[in-house]
């Protein structure tokens, strides 16, 4: 046993002869895969399971794997050899083999019929590749040869397992179809082919479906089935009848997910808007569903609420126009509208009591698009009737936005407020956005209801949503409004509204803010103190306070920056002395962001202009290491650079001291001091270069004093460690002081210098994220292309979120731009894989919202591709991981193509999938992730 472990060893490297792929050490391998506990034996027995399924001897000891007494796992693999060698190596196949090679398919999938259900379905693709391969010519009616002989009475198979045997077949044919490797002229003719074969399925599937005697579990198969074909883009009114008899299946509480599928697959092709007389009869049949919609929601039954849902908004996102359009039939489209409407009521509350509501925004915006985008006339018409539909949408939503009460909402998990917190920007989006339609009526309307509900005395209230952009306009509700914030901050279970809140009055009223300006630092300071809220949220709370100064007299700014800031500096000043371990790293880059987050709004530049005299004009601050001593003022007087003319007056030194400017001279021998500690840790690098950015692009020109000195310490960051966030500040820099005489000779020796770094660690040079760049006849796209695949596998967090932005803004050009669709086409297979890869546990999970950003812009821009690519990059066993089993990554591959409206769920998916990946779905340490 020990030497045949060696054996597998050294082949799984790569030494051992072709020779030993037999079918004894076949089984041996999977027997290391599936049951030794050593993960090296494991990944050498994987690897060399690889190069058999594609060696000569696996036409051999496929077929002896595939006996009877051999268990599913070993059969399994068995018909997973045949489906490569007759996907990959096609042409291997000698033409006389042809029919032999199909008749032994079909006696495999005849005996597995009433075998092992993933051994079927691996034979059924293996199967289907083959009729692909040999469509139309050499195999010209293989979709009614198929139905044909397994409709043959002399089987000795049950006639149940022959009909879900051919089913099986059937569905995964088309699916085989999309991630097939077939050259581009050839499938053009097989998918012709395949058209014309839709006349011996669906007649099947409708009889099947339809038929009483029909098993359910039958009948469940010919709705997967169905879904399958519809892929294919058949014309909609081939599909009436099916879809039909879908509808009639969701009475059935077997069939009712199947339903969905199949129907919501139909309605939502592409090219079905151009079937308006078909879509026109699927109303009716929707509307159909208002009774079984309202009983499951009045028994609580969210899994019927929401299918329904999806028909009803699947009909209506993906054709109001083509139904618009049809005038005459404008009463049965109003009631579809009015059908949405109730589900976005729904009662309850979103993700706990209902899971129905979300799904409908997305058409609210579209059918408004599509609405304002008619020619005048039309236009108004449409206004008329759907204005006051509009006004109830925005009362719907302001009800779904309500919090529970603090009772309820205690007992809600950490994921379900994150959730509803999502829900509610969505809600506010989708109000923004509802705006458009109803302009200042819709202003006019919110502003009756808060004042109703500020002034009512009828009943009291502890805390709501604020609309701070309203109050900017109506300062006199302020003093009602505030003291629920204020007191609501001292509460972690309100801590996301009430931060959030508290930030959106700062900023929109900052002017009206003065007399409560010492009742909110102080406030806001105790529970920073008391570290009531998350990271996240101190944030918040800081952008707020920098919105809350700058409105402030210059001698207040000064007076609450020295108390707000003083503990954090004296906490930075210990941690900076300390030994850097895990803890106090998290210490340093949380006070670094509260001090980022606080520069990035706190913006004094208005007073300049606010004041009259010379004695309250701003001072450029000299340079040097410690420009704050006894000499300040006079060496203002003696550098002519800064004081062109003599100045016959003085100004106290407190009112000299006030700005961003004079705070960052303050601490940065501190910060230098903490990355002298820190320089190689990307975090804490991050974190002081975000101190810098977010001022420089706050001040602007006022930032001047302090190019010299950052230039010099970005060069030694950028020298000894690269890193994309010191690269971010470098371009700010740039792009804003370069332009200055003064101040060129630094940027330039800083620009030199990280050229020369960056060059030397990366030929190929930088990515901007400007689309007008992709015109440029000399700019090599494939080459821009590669690099970023290429930098998606770096380890640094910053590169490869920088990475997943560049195609996320790259991809959505691929049909506008004519060599940004060639790279994508050519190599677009490669980004997929690079991000399975990292989808699979090659990046951190805290990545995953990026990659799914990737594959949601894949799945709405390039779908045709990214369903030939992802089944096809998944087919290989152990991609992007071991411990997925073929159906896990089958149901990935579905989800993620059925999906091109919400990126949310896009995310979720993505989540759930790296999970399975790396092992650690279900368990505790994923229980808040």
């Amino acid at each position: 046993m020990e030497r045949r472990e060696e054996q597998l060893g050294a082949a799984g490297a790569g030494a051992a002869p072709a020779l030993d792929f037999t079918v004894e050490n076949v089984e041996k391998a999977l027997h290391q895969l599936y049951y030794d506990p050593n993960i090296e034996n494991k990944n050498l027995a994987q690897k060399w399971l690889m190069q058999a399924q594609v060696s000569p001897q696996a036409w051999h000891f496929s077929w002896q794997l595939l006996q009877p007494d051999k268990v599913p796992e070993i059969q399994y693999f068995g018909a997973s050899a045949l489906h490569i060698k007759i996907s990959r190596y096609w042409s291997d196949i000698p033409t006389d083999q042809y029919e032999s090679l199909k008749a032994q398919l079909f006696t495999q999938i005849t005996r597995f019929a009433s075998g092992s259900k993933i051994v079927l379905t691996r034979l059924c693709v293996a199967l289907a590749s083959l009729a692909l391969s040999m469509m139309p010519d050499a195999w010209p009616c293989a979709v009614a040869d198929m139905v044909r002989l397994f409709q043959a009475e002399d089987s000795p198979v049950d006639s149940q397992g022959r009909c879900l045997a051919l089913l099986e077949l059937l569905t995964v044919l088309p699916e085989e179809f999309q991630t097939s490797r077939l050259p581009q002229y050839r499938k053009g003719l097989v998918r012709t082919s395949l058209a014309v074969e839709c006349g011996a399925v669906f007649p099947l599937l409708e009889q099947l479906l339809q038929q009483p005697s029909s098993p359910s579990c039958v009948r469940q198969k010919v709705l997967k089935c169905f879904s399958s074909w519809v892929q294919l883009e058949v014309p909609l009114q081939d599909c009436e009848a099916l879809i039909q008899a879908a509808f009639a299946a969701l009475q059935d509480s077997e069939l009712f997910d199947s339903s969905v599928e199949a129907i919501v697959n139909a309605i939502s092709q592409p090219d079905a808007q151009r079937y308006v007389n078909t879509l026109l009869k699927l109303i009716p049949l929707v509307l159909g569903l208002q009774e079984q919609l309202r009983q499951a929601v009045q028994n609580g039954d969210m899994e019927t609420s929401h299918g329904i849902c999806r028909i009803a908004v699947a009909l209506g996102e993906n054709h109001s126009r083509a139904l618009l359009d049809q005038v005459e039939h404008w009463q049965s489209f109003l009631a579809l509208v009015n059908m949405i409407m109730f589900c976005t009521g729904i009662p309850g509350h979103y993700p706990v009591n209902e899971t129905t509501s979300s799904l409908t925004l997305t058409f609210w915006y579209t059918l408004q698009d599509d609405i304002l985008s008619f020619e005048a006339e039309k236009q108004a018409v449409y206004q008329q009737v759907y204005r006051p539909v509009y006004f109830q949408l925005v009362d719907v939503l302001l009800h779904k936005a309500q919090f529970p009460s603090d009772e309820e909402y205690g007992f809600w998990s950490s994921d379900e407020k994150e959730q509803f917190r999502i829900y509610r920007v969505d809600i506010s989006d989708t109000l923004m956005y509802v705006y458009e339609m109803l302009g200042a009526e819709l202003l006019s309307s919110l502003y009756d209801k808060l004042g109703r509900l500020l002034t009512s005395s009828e009943e009291p209230y502890s805390w709501q949503r604020a609309l701070s952009e309203w109050l900017a306009d109506h300062p006199v509700m302020i003093n009602s409004v505030l003291p629920l914030v204020l007191h609501a901050l001292g509460n972690p279970e309100l801590s996301v509204s009430s931060v959030s809140t508290l930030k959106k009055i700062c900023r929109e009223c900052k002017y009206d803010l003065p007399p409560y300006a010492a009742n909110i630092v102080a406030v806001s300071q105790d529970v920073l103190m008391k570290q009531i809220h998350k990271t996240s949220q101190c944030m918040w709370l800081m952008q707020a306070l920098g919105f809350l100064l700058s409105a402030l007299q210059v001698e207040e700014i000064l007076k609450n920056l020295h108390s707000l800031i003083s503990p954090y500096i004296q906490q930075l000043e210990k941690l900076a002395e300390e030994i850097p371990n895990p803890s106090n790293k998290l210490a340093i880059v949380h006070i670094l962001g509260l001090l980022s987050n606080l520069f990035t709004t706190l913006d004094v530049s208005h007073h300049e202009d606010d004041h009259e005299g010379p004695e309250l004009r701003k001072l450029p601050v000299p340079q040097g290491p410690n420009p704050i001593g006894p000499r300040a003022l006079d060496m203002l007087d003696e550098n002519p650079a800064t004081s062109p003319q003599p100045q016959p007056w003085r100004r106290p030194l407190e009112l000299y001291d006030v700005g961003v400017v004079v705070v960052l001279q303050q601490v940065f021998q501190l910060i230098q001091k903490v990355l002298s500690k820190w320089l190689n840790d990307a975090q804490v690098v991050e974190a002081v270069c975000a101190i810098f950015e977010k001022s420089v692009k706050t001040l602007l020109d006022d930032f001047a004093p302090m190019v010299p000195q950052l230039c010099e310490m970005l060069g030694r960051m950028y020298s000894t460690v690269p890193q994309a966030s010191a690269l971010d500040l470098t371009r700010q820099l740039v792009h804003i002081f370069a332009h200055e005489p003064a101040h060129f000779p630094p940027i330039e020796a800083l620009f030199l210098l990280v050229t020369s770094v960056t060059l030397g660690l990366f030929q190929q040079g930088a990515l901007k994220r400007k689309p007008d760049l992709f015109l440029c006849e000399r700019l090599d796209v494939k080459a821009v292309f590669q690099c970023a695949v290429l930098a998606l596998k770096f380890p640094e967090a910053p590169t490869v979120k920088a990475s997943c932005g560049f195609f996320t803004e790259l991809l959505p050009r691929c049909g506008e731009i004519e060599s940004v669709g060639k790279v994508v086409q050519e190599d677009g297979r490669m980004l997929l894989i690079a991000v399975l890869e990292a989808i699979g546990g090659q990046a951190s999970r805290s990545l995953m919202d990026c990659f799914a950003d990737i594959l949601f812009a894949l799945n709405k821009h390039c779908f045709s591709l990214l369903s030939m690519w992802i089944k096809e990059a998944l087919q290989p066993p152990g991609f992007p991981s071991a411990r997925l089993s073929p159906e896990q990554k089958d149901t990935f591959s579905q989800q993620i193509l059925r999906e091109r409206v919400n990126k949310r769920r896009v995310k979720e998916m993505v989540k759930e999938f790296t999970l399975l990946c790396r092992g650690l779905h279900g368990t505790d340490y994923t229980a808040d992730y």
